[in-house]
């Protein structure tokens, strides 16, 4: 994941790069238990997978192998893990970004 361009204001940017200009920007939202990622937009390359998301986001927090990462995508249904963000985002993406939230237990859906 290529980290998103941040605003003065503190808030993150939503212009694309020209060279992730085909990259989908996903806003990573904690719910529950799990530990706050700091910077919440990145930009991924389309043809990642959920199960992609899922281990970047376990190594990121440095999460024991023991711990899972569950994913919800606008805190309705739990996406399966070999979906391709592209369509994710093609059905479900809003203000240009798709919203995800993780958590270590399973909060929806």
């Amino acid at each position: 994941m290529a980290d998103a361009e941040e605003a003065q204001s503190g808030s993150t940017s939503l212009t694309p790069t020209d060279k992730d200009a085909s990259k989908i920007c996903i806003l990573l939202n904690a719910t529950g238990n799990v530990p706050i990622i700091k910077k919440r937009t990145w930009t991924v390359d389309p043809n990642k997978t959920v199960s992609w998301i899922q281990k970047f986001i376990h190594k990121y927090l440095k999460l024991d192998a023991s711990e899972q990462i569950f994913l919800y995508v606008n805190q309705t249904f739990a996406p399966a893990p070999d979906q391709i963000i592209k369509n994710l985002y093609d059905c479900h993406g809003t203000n240009g970004k798709l919203v995800l939230y993780y958590c270590k237990n399973q909060a929806w859906g």
